[in-house]
């Protein structure tokens, strides 16, 4: 029976560790962590290895107040860690619910497909998109068509750029992405296209454009462009793409 209890005991606490790592991954927490790692080894070297007393003591008085510092910097991670945790694994029977973000998605894409209003949407997926998020109008609200349509809105400064959505949220808007080296495209693409392919090249993101001469909705991943896709069609890929994420504990 204790066997079994300590098992139960280090699986917690590899999955408490695991869904941190989750939380963070892309964003400015992953050099801070890197950089707590080494304050720790250090300290454990400087003790127990080489003792420099000056240096230990002042590592070990830097401990006493590390907890508060660590809380205050990682405050936005410890807070989304709590939402998740509080809503896992309750929260996965509605999974339905949280991916409602990509109904709001689809009835815009429609509106773009039929008034030929040029759009570009990027999906971030394991690969952190935090060097392109920060190129752009950073927004971090919910997903809804009436947003969609009026970064979109031709007039808009933010028309030109791409968003980028985060697991469910849409955290950034006109945003500057790398243009495919490709040669051997269609001379039919135009930038946002060369952006899309460029995007999906460099990371494991997706990408959803629509073309502004044709408004002919385009899915592009790892590099391939899908053209002509029938909205209905994209709906039901995001949804079996978002599932699997969920499953796999990933959002």
């Amino acid at each position: 029976m204790k066997i079994l209890i300590n098992i139960l005991d280090i699986l917690v606490v590899a999955y408490i560790f695991y869904r941190l790592l989750l939380l963070i991954r892309g964003t400015r927490a992953v050099q801070i962590l890197f950089g707590i790692i080494f304050l720790v080894l250090l300290t454990i070297f400087t003790k127990r290895v080489l003792y420099l007393p000056t240096l230990n003591w002042l590592l070990s008085h830097f401990w006493l107040t590390a907890a508060v510092m660590i809380a205050i910097v990682f405050q936005p991670e410890i807070r989304s860690a709590l939402a998740h945790f509080g809503t896992d694994p309750i929260g996965r029977l509605f999974s339905a619910q949280r991916l409602s973000f990509i109904d709001e998605i689809i009835p815009a894409l429609s509106e773009f497909h039929k008034k030929r209003i040029g759009a570009l949407i990027v999906f971030e997926n394991d690969t952190g998109l935090r060097e392109y998020i920060e190129t752009g109008t950073v927004i971090n609200g919910d997903v809804t068509k009436e947003l969609l349509e009026s970064i979109f809105y031709p007039k808009s400064i933010l028309h030109d750029g791409a968003v980028i959505i985060k697991e469910s949220r849409l955290v950034s808007a006109g945003c500057i992405l790398p243009v495919t080296d490709k040669q051997d495209i269609s001379k039919l693409f135009g930038t946002r296209h060369r952006a899309a392919i460029g995007i999906t090249e460099v990371s494991d993101a997706l990408a959803i454009v629509v073309s502004e001469e044709t408004g002919a909705v385009s899915l592009v991943r790892r590099g391939q462009v899908y053209q002509d896709i029938e909205v209905e069609k994209l709906r039901d890929q995001l949804r079996e793409i978002y599932k699997v994420k969920y499953k796999n504990g990933q959002i």
